[in-house]
């Protein structure tokens, strides 16, 4: 027993023992408590989430909060013990003993912050799953949305808490000083402080979701993440451009996902000598063609459009329902093909020398 008593660095072995045995048991029981813990915080949870899953929940949480016990357990214990004098002195002003004393309030504030930014993950993700039962997208965007957001706010909240516990000094003098230095930092950042800014514009005014089919300036493709600086769009060749938030708000924005019906239009260029018996004969064709495909057209027009010079403008425009594209150009081909079938029918003759047939597609289509 008597060496149990004996002093070495102004501690005695059975203080030594008995911290190295907390932090021991901590290490040895860390998952089995953190499961323990987390059991009874999912009991709480599943009040509010019934679809909640067990495994999902302990699989981001338990890993943070087993290490926040085992450090808090680990400060707390440390903290019992007589710094050694022989281990005190200076560096830069500050002792030793005050160094390692602000360490350990740092170090579980750290583990603490890691915990709820896991935690927020992890109620992202629950509500992310139940958002995906719904065919409105806003709600998925609601989620990442503010999950980003909570996440640099708790982020900021851990670094002053850092500066208070420490540093020792008060949060109000540093916020202060921080709206001092931020007023230099935002006109140094201007153009992020934009962003973000836009960030919250695109949230509110909603002129497009994630999964929406987007077109901006010369990018086109499909928004797959809306963040804090920038929106992403996934294009046809299957890139990912990152599209700043504030052009997103400036630019024209064509939100194709947003369309209530497909156009096309076909103009056919006959010739001048072109009979007008022969133009009905057209016209009447062209619009019984349409009208046999009315369970996917909606409403369509044909006329003569234009007499020039040496051509006869006869236009075509339709209106399709909000079908696939790949039904949609099987639907333009079919018809394109009994037009030109319909044209060589009525013996037409088309512009310029040549006996072939003009037809000029314009579709807002990408």
């Amino acid at each position: 027993m008597d060496f149990l008593e004996q002093v070495y660095f102004s501690n005695t072995v059975k203080s030594y023992l008995v911290v190295a045995g907390i932090v021991l048991f901590a290490l040895l029981v860390k998952r089995y408590l953190s499961r323990y813990i987390i059991s009874l915080f999912f009991m709480f949870a599943r009040r509010i989430w019934k679809t909640l899953d067990k495994k999902s929940f302990i699989d981001k949480v338990a890993e943070p909060l087993g290490w926040f016990v085992v450090l808090v357990m680990a400060v707390f214990s440390l903290d019992k013990l007589n710094f050694p004098e022989a281990l005190d002195y200076e560096i830069y002003g500050h002792t030793t003993r005050d160094i390692f004393s602000r360490v350990g309030p740092g170090v579980i504030i750290f583990a603490f912050t890691w915990l709820l930014l896991r935690l927020i993950d992890f109620i992202a993700a629950v509500l992310e799953q139940k958002a995906d039962l719904t065919n409105d997208t806003r709600d998925n965007q609601l989620v990442v949305f503010f999950r980003d957001f909570l996440k640099v706010i708790v982020g900021i909240c851990g670094v002053l808490l850092v500066i208070k516990a420490c540093f020792h000094q008060p949060i109000g003098n540093v916020l202060t000083g921080l709206s001092i230095v931020g007023a230099a930092l935002a006109l140094a950042a201007k153009e992020s402080l934009e962003n973000l800014i836009a960030s919250f514009i695109i949230f509110f005014d909603k002129p497009f979701f994630t999964g929406d089919t987007v077109k901006v300036n010369a990018v086109t493709g499909t928004v797959e993440r809306i963040g804090l600086r920038s929106t992403r769009i996934r294009t046809g060749d299957k890139t990912l451009i990152t599209v700043p938030n504030k052009q997103m708000v400036d630019s024209v924005v064509d939100n194709w996902s947003m369309r209530t019906e497909r156009r096309a239009e076909i103009k056919l260029e006959l010739s001048a000598k072109t009979t007008e018996a022969t133009l009905q004969q057209i016209t009447a064709g062209i619009k019984n063609i349409l009208a046999a495909h009315s369970g996917r057209i909606n409403s369509y027009e044909v006329f003569v459009k234009d007499i020039i010079r040496n051509s006869i403008i006869v236009n075509t425009e339709y209106f399709t329902q909000l079908i696939p594209l790949s039904e949609y150009f099987q639907l333009k081909n079919d018809i394109n093909l009994q037009i030109k079938k319909l044209v060589e029918e009525n013996h037409a003759e088309f512009t310029g020398e040549s006996s072939s047939l003009i037809i000029r597609e314009e579709s807002k289509e990408g």
